[in-house]
């Protein structure tokens, strides 16, 4: 089992990617003061998630504050584990938002009765940094491949097969 997390004071909550298009690997990271948390997980989990807390931050009323940038992640990028399942938590009183991640693991074949345990990070948010991390997951989703109009399917750079011109 790896190691879980609990961030209360996020100084940074960030999004990105390394390698090509295509190819891309995505990460999460989230920073207080004494620890940085590097998560993997997949495009479509970032897509959500940014989704979802921008719908969020649309309905609640959360403490605004001064707009920030979207940090860089901070290198090297060295995951902590891979995320399984993301769930979504509001604290009205403090005025955050609380995302929880849960790592991704294997069932126990030996007895496939017992729930899989893993590790946890549990990452509190403020508005600015769920605005800038929404903002930048979104250039993050426009920047990967372009879709076939046809399909909808990504094309890659040597071009794709698709399935409505056959």
């Amino acid at each position: 089992m790896s190691s879980s997390f609990d961030l209360p004071d996020t100084e940074a909550f960030t999004v990105g990617t390394e390698g090509p298009p295509g190819q891309r690997i995505f990460y999460i990271q989230a920073r207080s003061a004494t620890q940085v948390v590097t998560l993997r997980l997949e495009k479509q989990q970032v897509a959500l998630l940014a989704d979802y807390l921008d719908r969020i931050i649309s309905t609640y009323e959360l403490e605004p504050g001064p707009a920030i940038d979207l940090p860089a992640l901070m290198q090297p990028v060295i995951p902590e584990w891979i995320v399984g399942s993301i769930m979504v938590a509001i604290d009205e009183a403090e005025s955050r938002i609380i995302v929880i991640a849960e790592e991704l693991v294997a069932d126990d074949e030996e007895d496939p009765d017992q729930a899989p345990t893993g590790s946890q990070a549990r990452i509190c948010l403020t508005r600015p940094l769920i605005e800038a991390f929404v903002g930048g997951a979104q250039e993050l989703m426009e920047s990967g491949r372009p879709t076939c109009p046809l399909c909808g399917r990504p094309i890659n750079a040597d071009g794709h097969f698709c399935p409505r011109l056959n």
